[in-house]
């Protein structure tokens, strides 16, 4: 299940961002009383009791401005609202309703989008009189809120995520496999995800960037069912248009490796692996996700991504040639990914890597392995109890792993290692 996203909108200097950043934990967005200081939409993943969503924050909408700067926020403004599920209609308590508020409560209503109006800076209870002249702008029961005290923000989140599916809603994809089609542009996801459907369900273009959002297909083979999604692609961050809604479709795509299981990452063979490639598997790789390198277009291309657990097929969604294998892999990647190890096991193999190569040692002092055990899964996550974790060396930590998947397999899956520190008594 995707997370929802909301877009935080509404005129210049309303608090807006200084809600953002409250909500996000850390300040992302910068905050003066300038109007106009937020010149871009900024993004932040949110939790409020189970709960999970994507804040956006937009510049300041200003109408009937034709500062050149303005009317590039009021765009960025348009196309969050175009893409969001809510919308947070954000106005100013203290400087009272304006002309420029009804003109973006005007434009919100025409969205078809739920928008709740949020009255900013009733900083004290006393304050709160001040919400009723919003009641002019027929949007709704207005919410008062301070965003500097916090003021009522409990009971604006209670109503935001009344908008919101149940979050026990995603245990009906128990059970399905989640696969992530992922790549640049143009390199033949929505034409591989028609092929593994067996239909055309996904738009299927030659210009890129034609999968503007992430979407989802539940379907079921041989007795197993997946999810796919397909996203839009990837591209460089320098070669995105300020303006593009390419930069919201982004934040889909990378939200879709977050909550997949396996990850399909798709190579354009005619073009070889590029930076761009790399930079989006070793994003599938900070994620911990299984993955599958695709090449697409037949020719072999050298695997030099980061995701060097992974294995690579050689296909032609145009043709479907090799097709079939792709779920074949899919599920030996996703089996791989949940392993679990018994830890007599594990510590076996362990003191066996400890005997054949030493651990290091660094100012006389050795590193010591005390056991091992599995914690968890999706990635296999694995704790180390160790007298000194600094004493851990990046190449020992790689060689630990080399020898854990000689032994266990894990193909197709990072591992994760924790270590914790346990000092024995006789040091």
């Amino acid at each position: 299940m995707s997370k929802p996203l909301v877009a935080v909108v509404g005129r210049p200097n309303v608090g807006k961002s200084t809600f953002f950043n409250q909500m996000a934990g850390k300040r992302i967005a910068i905050v003066e009383d300038t109007p106009g200081v937020t010149r871009d939409r900024v993004y932040a993943d949110c939790e409020w009791q189970n709960y999970k969503f994507t804040l956006i924050d937009t510049g300041g909408i200003d109408p009937n401005s034709d500062d050149p700067l303005l009317s590039q926020m009021r765009r960025q403004a348009e196309i969050a609202i175009e893409t969001c599920d809510v919308i947070l209609f954000f106005v100013d308590g203290k400087a009272g309703l304006t002309a420029d508020d009804e003109d973006v409560a005007d434009m919100l209503r025409k969205s078809g989008k739920p928008v709740m109006l949020v009255v900013n800076k009733i900083d004290n209870v006393k304050h709160m009189d001040n919400i009723y002249e919003f009641y002019n702008l027929g949007i709704g029961d207005p919410i008062g809120v301070s965003s500097v005290n916090l003021l009522n923000f409990g009971d604006l989140l209670e109503a935001l995520c009344s908008h919101f599916p149940d979050p026990d809603a995603e245990e009906e994809d128990i059970g399905a496999i989640q696969i992530a089609v992922v790549g640049k542009p143009n390199v033949g996801k929505s034409s591989l995800v028609n092929r593994i459907l067996g239909e055309d369900r996904v738009m299927v273009s030659d210009i890129a960037g034609t999968t503007r959002d992430a979407i989802d297909t539940r379907f079921t083979d041989d007795g197993q069912d997946f999810v796919i999604i397909d996203t839009a692609g990837i591209r460089r961050k320098r070669a995105i248009e300020y303006q593009s809604l390419e930069r919201f479709s982004i934040v889909r795509a990378l939200a879709a490796i977050d909550r997949c299981d396996v990850a399909l990452m798709l190579i354009d063979a005619t073009q070889g692996v590029t930076e761009q490639d790399s930079k989006i598997a070793g994003y599938v790789d900070e994620q911990g996700k299984a993955a599958i390198i695709v090449i697409n277009k037949w020719d072999a291309v050298e695997k030099d991504t980061k995701t060097a657990y992974a294995p690579v097929l050689f296909i032609s969604a145009l043709t479907g040639q090799r097709v079939n294998k792709v779920l074949e892999a899919v599920r030996a990647a996703h089996a791989e990914a949940t392993r679990r190890v018994t830890t007599g096991l594990l510590n076996d193999i362990l003191a066996d890597a400890q005997a054949a190569l030493q651990p290091p040692a660094t100012s006389g002092r050795r590193l010591k392995i005390y056991y091992a055990t599995q914690q968890g899964v999706q990635p296999p996550t694995f704790v180390m109890f160790v007298n000194d974790q600094t004493l851990m060396h990046f190449s020992y930590e790689r060689y630990l792993e080399k020898q854990f998947r000689r032994a266990f397999g894990f193909e197709g899956t990072p591992l994760k290692f924790i270590l914790r520190e346990r000092k024995k008594k006789d040091e």
